[in-house]
């Protein structure tokens, strides 16, 4: 008996034979048009192996290994496993995806896990790539301290703030994907994004529909729960040390109470973003304006509370220039979830996650991705023309010819899974963006 499966380039299954349903133990109206295979293959062998596998099978034509594979009841079985790519539509037309041909072996096959991949699986279940979006805004800030003078700022406040914004960020990655599995979200969404091998640095990541690391059996749902709390005890630990650093910095509660309060709030966003009976991400737009004060305004105000060696005068002009350098990352942070709720369309309308795309539907919400778009770069133009060396604000046209790509990419492939290409450069133009505005920053007047 053999099994045949042929997938899409993302590894959504859209063909399979008898063989298969009789192997793996699944119905095939449960599994064409809706799972992935990695369905079918243990997390980390998934993680350390398959995009491999999928390489040599697009170098040389076919690619054939022995590993392991789960059926439905959980089971696991030795298999020799061909790979080859497919073309749907002829061989000089661009690949459609990968045909599996499957065969149960009755020798035992060990594939041992290597240390990078267990470490690639903690960055799979906590999605620590994305914790970019929250320490660039801290970093955007020491940039600022140090452009206007010297001492402005604690370096171990600085360190301190960073480890506490990680760890609560992964706090609330990890419960938004508790719940999302818990209520039923992920197990909705067949349309979601990995990057897949489109993208050197991102490849294999997850773009949409949470980090399917519970579908991949990298970790259990209690276990997800337990790490999420893991996270928020050491962010509390670390917030105690910021506290003291204020404190001895200062000499002054005042930049100590008003860091706390703003923490809270970010927190509390964090948590509530898909955690009852609030769930800010179904709200019809407040789940976007909450990602863009918790990633923009009150991240650069708390942060500089959390490092500031002086105290911070409420509505000074320090004050408010802490705000204003956190609008344009805000804006950018919340264009990435943005872009990610297009191919999560059809399953968070099926489920009431009413975002402003579902709210406003896909079409008419590109204009909001444009308009971030916008705001972000006339305020790095306004930053650029502020600085001490008028050769930064040259800096400026680089942002705007990366951000006309991405606005004209998703005004044409707004409904196509093509788009993956403009997620995955939203990413890089948030990070591109980030290096250029701590550096105009640095030389801010």
């Amino acid at each position: 008996m053999k099994s045949v499966i042929i997938c899409d380039m993302e590894g959504l299954i859209t063909n399979l034979n008898d063989g298969a349903i009789q192997m793996f133990g699944y119905d095939s109206k449960d599994l064409v048009g809706i799972k992935r295979v990695s369905i079918f293959s243990p997390g980390e062998i998934v993680l350390q192996n398959v995009l491999g596998w999928l390489k040599s099978a697009n170098q040389t034509g076919e690619h054939t290994t022995k590993t392991n594979f789960i059926r439905k009841d959980g089971s696991q079985f030795a298999a020799k496993i061909q790979i080859t790519p497919n073309f749907a539509n002829g061989k000089n037309n661009p690949q459609t995806g990968y045909c599996g041909i499957t065969e149960e072996i009755s020798e035992e096959v060990n594939i041992k896990i290597n240390f990078l991949t267990k470490i690639i699986k903690g960055v799979a279940i906590t999605r620590v790539g994305f914790a970019s979006a929250s320490l660039f805004p801290i970093f955007s800030v020491a940039s600022y301290y140090a452009g206007i003078g010297d001492n402005l700022f604690s370096p171990i406040s600085l360190l301190l703030t960073t480890f506490g914004i990680l760890f609560f960020h992964l706090f609330s990655n990890l419960y938004n994907d508790y719940y999302d599995v818990s209520d039923g979200t992920d197990e909705a969404n067949t349309e979601y994004f990995n990057a897949g091998m489109n993208s050197s640095v991102l490849k294999g990541a997850q773009l949409s529909g949470g980090s399917r690391a519970i579908e991949l059996g990298l970790i259990t749902l209690k276990g997800t729960k337990s790490l999420a709390n893991t996270m928020f005890i050491l962010g509390l630990m670390t917030a105690l040390a910021i506290l003291y650093a204020s404190y001895m910095n200062t000499g002054s509660n005042s930049n100590a109470i008003n860091s706390v309060i703003i923490a809270a709030i970010g927190i509390f966003i964090g948590y509530f973003y898909t955690a009852k009976p609030i769930k800010l991400s179904s709200l019809y737009g407040l789940g976007e304006l909450s990602i863009f004060l918790a990633f923009g305004p009150l991240l650069t105000l708390g942060t500089g509370f959390a490092i500031s060696s002086d105290t911070i005068l409420l509505y000074s002009q320090e004050f408010y220039n802490l705000i204003l350098i956190g609008v344009p990352l805000g804006l950018l942070t919340t264009n990435i979830l943005f872009i990610n709720q297009y191919p999560d369309y059809t399953s968070d309308k099926k489920v009431g996650k009413n975002n402003l795309v579902v709210f406003l539907g896909k079409k008419n919400s590109r204009w909001i991705y444009g308009l971030n778009l916008l705001i972000a770069t006339v305020s790095l133009f306004e930053i650029a023309n502020r600085t001490t060396d008028k050769i930064l604000y040259y800096l400026v046209p680089i942002v705007i010819i990366n951000g006309l790509f991405l606005f004209f990419g998703l005004m044409k492939n707004y409904d196509k899974r093509t788009l993956v290409k403009y997620n995955i450069q939203t990413i890089y133009f948030h990070m591109l963006f980030s290096f250029i505005y701590m550096i105009i920053l640095g030389s801010f007047q």
